[in-house]
């Protein structure tokens, strides 16, 4: 049984990109889309109306971009030592998105994580509807997440567990969390968390946790 569990956002937190703005590029709609990206992160707008509308710029693109797009994605620096480390330690890694399964799901999979929950994208004829299946994961959905989880692996959520993150969809999770670490994050995000780190690198969050790097 896991002794603790990190949950970490995906898009701009453990990926450097985010992922629906990439999508956006080979719809054209690159500028548009990062503009209302950045509105949501900082909390001025609904994240989940702010999804469907820039959901809707990518119909129909064909499928195969979402491949083209998870080879594009960077994993961040210290990603790999993160998930080694917590998991030499004992404790269980999760990744909770506002992005895409489509994407995401292979790269959590390739990095060995415990659990995974991000949208998923309509498709139909082998092209994108510019619709999300099913409800959207928003900001109570991510501390939704984080709660299923730890109860899964028998983790206390008030006391061991880890939330990192960088934009106002992650404030619900870090509420949630024993420690909310802040990444890169928007100055709302860093007032209300309880570590921040400033350079685009995860292994300073295994010194919160009290493991060293190279733990494995």
């Amino acid at each position: 049984m896991p002794r603790f569990l990190v949950v970490l956002d995906a898009d701009s937190t453990l990926l450097e990109d985010e992922v629906i703005e990439l999508l956006a590029d080979a719809a054209g709609a690159r500028d548009r889309v990062a503009a209302v990206t950045e509105r949501a992160m900082r909390g001025e707008i609904d994240f989940a109306d702010s999804l469907r509308d820039r959901v809707a710029t990518l119909a129909g693109l064909p499928v195969s971009v979402l491949e083209d797009v998870r080879r594009a994605v960077r994993v961040t620096t210290g990603a790999v030592e993160l998930v080694e480390g917590v998991h030499a330690a004992g404790g269980s890694v999760g990744v909770v998105s506002g992005g895409f399964h489509e994407v995401l799901g292979p790269i959590a999979a390739a990095l060995g994580l415990d659990h995974c929950r991000a949208n998923r994208l309509e498709a139909s004829g082998g092209v994108l509807t510019g619709r999300v299946l099913g409800d959207v994961v928003d900001a109570a959905a991510k501390a939704d997440a984080l709660r299923a989880w730890a109860a899964a692996d028998g983790v206390d959520a008030r006391r061991h567990t880890v939330a990192v993150g960088d934009g106002a969809n992650d404030l619900s999770m870090m509420r949630e969390a024993a420690l909310a670490v802040a990444f890169v994050a928007r100055p709302g995000v860093r007032d209300a968390a309880d570590v921040v780190v400033d350079r685009r690198d995860l292994t300073p969050v295994l010194a919160c946790l009290g493991v060293p790097v190279g733990a494995s």
